[in-house]
């Protein structure tokens, strides 16, 4: 499970002294510790698509944070966010393409929004970014 591989690295990088992979990895397990208590409190469990949104919206923050710290000229925090958002990808499984979205969307008979919507939120959450969901059913 991909919760695992998180902690492994998670105590791995408390080995190696690395403290940008620390702090990234505390921050991250702590997101995950409460999407588990949320999970639990209804009856269920984390799963790794739970854990790729969790890591996902990680890197849609830690981008912003990079353009603030840009913005203000401090190029070593730059540098560690850049290596942060390289960590998260790592655990990203393979994002569909356009092409790929496109493919599934024509297959599928019934094309409305709300149906194609849930479709990839049921079969495919994790794998694809949903705004590009989006974007390729407007083309269609």
């Amino acid at each position: 499970m991909l919760q695992e591989k998180i902690k492994a690295a998670n105590v791995q990088a408390m080995k190696d002294k690395d403290v940008v992979a620390r702090s990234f990895y505390s921050v991250l397990l702590n997101k995950i510790m409460l999407e588990n208590i949320k999970k639990r409190e209804k009856g269920g469990q984390v799963e790794d698509a739970d854990i790729a949104n969790i890591l996902q919206k990680s890197i849609k923050e830690l981008e912003e944070e990079k353009e603030n710290y840009a913005k203000v000229g401090n190029t070593a925090e730059v540098a560690n966010i850049e290596r942060q958002i390289e960590i998260a990808k790592s655990y990203l499984p393979k994002m569909l393409s356009e092409g790929e979205i496109a493919e599934i969307i024509s297959s599928l008979d019934d094309k409305s929004v709300p149906a194609v919507m849930k479709h990839f939120k049921a079969n495919y959450n994790g794998k694809c970014d949903m705004r590009l969901v989006q974007e390729v059913l407007k083309k269609q």
